[in-house]
């Protein structure tokens, strides 16, 4: 169950805040992409050998290249540090096919997208299919000053301009008062979507749930934040095989991942932390412990897909499409 990879060569870069930089890459064998739905992101795997997540930003609608986006962390532990040290243009690196949690709602009356710092990367992607499609739709983007946002160039210009606010140097305890000026006059059939650091985040999706449903606020997360064990979390469980019957053992140090690995099924991650989704595997039956942070609401009620690189079992057997 290996992902799709794609060989690729740096073709442009750009510098497009303090520490972003754009990366604009084209396949090596000269074909077109596949299509790719807004707010996809990409595996991105750097000179170093490690494979990070991206959102792509550029225009749904332009197959020949990918751009995506990458802000240098001061505690890097090595995908950004050398994909901004270490590559240039004509460099050669390996992407994976885009994968899609973070989709619009195109019947939507109107989209408010909400961005902070690099978190513009896949609401860019959307504003580029919002336009193309004639929908109703505001982007407010937050930065410390405009020399920490993103593409200013880019949303300062047609076609952008007209639906782009920008927030700059919005202090933390008035930021709630300011997001809920962004949503006051929101339609009662609006959808939010919404991007950045966690703390950010959590104030939109607080301030959009007292006007809106909560399936109407859509987020993508960077990176998993910590979780609470329940008290119907099982020490050890099985994980049985619909194909085949077989059933292997999960205990309390092992993940469900690295036990089917044990018998000989491997299962693709990248992440490791329940965020990309690339370790999604449908359920047959049995009950899931959902521990990711990708799996929309809908999907965890239903119980019928797990991310087998960090979920449990609140059932003695879950029995995997597998």
């Amino acid at each position: 169950m290996q992902a799709q990879t794609f060989k690729v060569r740096v073709h442009a870069l750009r510098e497009e805040a303090h520490g972003v930089r754009s990366f604009s890459v084209s396949r090596l064998d000269g074909l077109p992409f596949d299509a790719y739905e807004p707010g996809a992101h990409i595996d991105v795997t750097s000179p170093s050998g490690i494979t990070r997540q991206y959102s792509l930003c550029g225009d749904p609608a332009c197959r020949d290249s990918h751009v995506f986006a990458v802000k240098k962390e001061e505690q890097s532990r090595g995908g950004s540090r050398s994909l901004h040290d270490e590559v240039g243009v004509g460099s050669e690196l390996s992407i994976g096919a885009p994968r899609n949690l973070f989709r619009l709602e195109e019947s939507a009356s109107e989209h408010i997208l909400i961005g902070a710092g690099i978190g513009i990367t896949p609401l860019l992607s959307m504003a580029y299919r919002l336009v193309a499609i004639d929908a109703s739709f505001t982007l407010h983007y937050f930065a410390r000053s405009d020399t920490h946002a993103a593409f200013l160039p880019l949303l300062a210009r047609a076609p952008f301009d007209r639906h782009v606010r920008l927030h700059f140097g919005v202090e933390r305890d008035a930021l709630a008062n300011e997001l809920d000026a962004c949503l006051r006059d929101a339609d009662r059939h609006a959808h939010v979507y919404t991007c950045g650091p966690a703390p950010f985040m959590d104030v939109v999706i607080d301030t959009a749930r007292k006007r809106l449903p909560a399936d109407a606020v859509h987020l993508e997360r960077f990176k998993a934040e910590p979780q609470a064990l329940t008290d119907s979390s099982l020490d050890s469980f099985d994980v049985q095989l619909a194909s085949t019957g077989q059933t292997v053992r999960v205990d309390a140090s092992t993940s469900i991942v690295d036990a089917l690995a044990s018998i000989g099924i491997e299962v693709d991650t990248s992440c490791g932390e329940g965020v990309c989704g690339t370790c999604m595997v449908d359920v047959v039956s049995g009950e899931p412990e959902h521990r990711d942070h990708c799996l929309s609401k809908a999907e965890r009620a239903s119980n019928s897909v797990i991310c087998c690189c960090v979920s449990r079992s609140r059932s003695p057997v879950l029995v995997l499409d597998l």
